[in-house]
């Protein structure tokens, strides 16, 4: 989530590489195939009535480590007559159930948990379990029930007494995320090879951040841009979930939604920069590689009403590695078939994707993006929406609802607001953002789901965005509620105890904490919404090339801003207005002096 955080790294995990892998011969088996349920109240009182264990297998429709799973492991005549002897076995595709997903996200997919009849956690483990191992597993689990080693006590969270991250702390995440860069082959991470897009943003923004005898943040951020190109379907578009072996060039092939829509913003933003720098802006390999990514979307995971698809499926045929068939173009691909679309249209996933299609809209000023965008979000407020300002994650849920989906819609709207000047949009940003405090908060920062068993804890990344969707929403509201809300959850995400837990991953919270010490660029157009001009004016606004932005369109014929902290000149025509600390620059009525100023801001102060 994606992103996502740590679980990035571990999604997808694998035990062997996918090189290597090769299936054993499937052996005919006398016990009955294994009756999967769904996870509930009743599978536990099941397994009290029948003495038995009840083992979690967490999956993803996208996932080739779990086809493979499903065709070996549970398929082998030991663990089925362990299985069914002793287990009631639960299966659950995670991106229907982000509580279960965030809950043992560090467990990667497939996952594997077993619990005793009360809902005690036996066992954790992540990754593809061959069915050997797998019925020594099981037996010994019915032979000593005790708790093993991957079971550990959850550590208590104790809220920072301040959102500031201290100076040392801030400057300790910064040579953390430094140091963590691989010079060898570019980006973060030794093992799995991905973009972030938090981690990119920052960068970006990092140019004073540079070392005495190193590059600058934002050099590494560009070298990881290039890097990660290579994860980018040559033939179709979109890109591929990570890379193994520690490079850029054995990718997994599944195409997930998170991946689709942080790639897509990470490459617009950074185009957007190129489009300040440069007047050659439509050569650039960023904004090239954007497309490629909005392409794939409208291709393959636009929905016929508009809304956006989940993912598609890493193989062709389940459980058999499909890097051959990657290699063929689009002609001989399509003979074979197409990989599996996961079509269910979940409100996160949609906030993710119109959230990207906004940025990439922002960068080229592509018609056609923001028109796909609205049409996304409409779809969602039609069929997803719940009474308060939030959204269900499916048409129908098991549980919840959870966090992510009216987080991510809270945010897409303030983006859709911040891009068209249309109120409605803020309006209902305000709206999810006052649904989500009134839902989610808990003891320590805001929990991922209510209703769901076991209860639900906050989740590191989801807390590290809604701050920063609150926060930008303060700024365009002025609701002090709405700054509480930042405050709170930055308090649980600046806690030792949640810092003790990044590696490198740590973009976010540094990004969250800038911009809650700091006001955002603040453009303003004056002028009536169908003069040319002023429609000039606002388009040359557009390609910032970040999130932390205030644009405001101040058209005499409608009703006041909700924040009026700032107080305009009326110019005799259209114009726009660069402000801070509630003073403005000279009114700008011409499109070019506009760009030139916004340069000036992003790029003036850098050493």
């Amino acid at each position: 989530m994606r992103k996502l955080a740590l679980a990035i790294l571990l999604i997808g995990s694998i035990a062997l590489p996918a090189t290597s892998y090769a299936a054993p011969a499937t052996q005919p088996s006398t016990q009955p195939a294994l009756n999967w349920i769904a996870w509930n109240d009743d599978a536990f009182a099941r397994a009290k009535a029948e003495h038995k264990f009840v083992l979690l297998d967490l999956h993803a429709v996208w996932c080739h480590w779990c086809h493979v799973m499903d065709d070996t492991t549970y398929r082998d005549p030991a663990v089925l007559k362990l299985l069914n002897g002793r287990y009631v076995t639960v299966g659950v595709d995670a991106d229907s159930r982000p509580d279960l997903a965030n809950r043992y996200e560090d467990y990667g997919w497939p996952a594997t948990i077993v619990f005793d009849a009360s809902g005690k956690e036996i066992v954790k483990r992540r990754g593809y379990i061959a069915p050997a191992e797998m019925a020594s597993l099981l037996q010994a689990i019915i032979d000593d029930p005790s708790p093993g080693p991957s079971v550990r006590a959850e550590a208590a969270v104790q809220p920072a007494a301040s959102a500031a991250l201290s100076k040392d702390v801030r400057e300790k995440l910064i040579k953390q995320l430094n140091e963590a860069y691989d010079k060898k082959n570019d980006g973060w991470g030794t093992t799995h090879k991905f973009l972030d897009v938090d981690v990119i943003d920052f960068c970006l923004q990092g140019e004073r951040y540079t070392t005495k005898d190193g590059p600058s943040l934002a050099e590494l951020a560009g070298g990881t841009l290039i890097a990660n190109t290579n994860l980018i379907d040559r033939v179709w578009g979109g890109v591929y979930q990570y890379s193994t072996d520690g490079d850029w060039f054995h990718p997994h092939f599944e195409k997930i939604m998170s991946f689709q829509a942080d790639n897509l913003r990470a490459y617009s933003h950074a185009g957007a920069m190129w489009r300040q720098m440069t007047p050659s802006w439509r050569q650039s390999p960023d904004l090239k590689t954007a497309e490629a990514i909005r392409s794939y979307l409208k291709q393959f995971l636009t929905s016929p009403d508009g809304a956006f698809y989940t993912s598609q499926d890493a193989d062709l045929i389940p459980g058999k590695h499909a890097g051959s068939y990657f290699d063929l173009n689009n002609a001989d691909r399509r003979k074979l078939g197409v990989p599996r679309i996961d079509q269910h249209l979940y409100a996160r996933e949609n906030g993710w994707a119109v959230t990207g299609l906004v940025a990439f809209y922002s960068a080229t000023q592509e018609a056609d993006a923001l028109t796909d965008a609205v049409r996304a979000a409409e779809w969602i407020v039609a069929h997803r929406s719940l009474s308060g300002g939030g959204f269900s994650h499916d048409e129908h849920d098991a549980a919840g609802p959870y966090l992510g989906d009216t987080l991510a819609m809270g945010r897409a709207f303030l983006a859709l607001y911040s891009v068209t000047g249309d109120r409605l949009w803020l309006t209902r940003a305000s709206a999810a953002a006052d649904f989500l405090a009134a839902k989610f908060a808990g003891d320590a920062g805001y929990v991922t789901a209510i209703g769901v068993t076991p209860a639900a804890r906050p989740q590191v990344d989801e807390n590290v965005q809604l701050a920063r969707f609150a926060n930008l929403l303060y700024q365009y509201t002025g609701k002090k509620e709405h700054r509480a809300t930042a405050e709170a959850a930055m308090k649980y995400v600046a806690s030792p105890q949640v810092l003790a837990t990044r590696n490198w991953l740590v973009g976010g919270i540094l990004l969250a904490d800038q911009e809650l010490a700091s006001d955002p660029i603040h453009v303003a157009i004056v002028g009536p919404k169908n003069d040319p001009l002023a429609k000039l004016l606002w388009e040359a606004s557009l390609p910032i090339g970040t999130d932390y932005v205030r644009r405001e369109w101040i058209d005499a014929g409608e009703p006041p801003l909700p924040r009026q902290d700032v107080e305009y000149p009326k110019p005799k025509t259209s114009a726009a207005f660069l402000c801070a600390n509630g003073a403005c620059s000279r009114p700008m009525s011409d499109p070019e002096t506009l760009r030139v100023a916004i340069q000036k801001t992003l790029f003036g102060n850098r050493e």
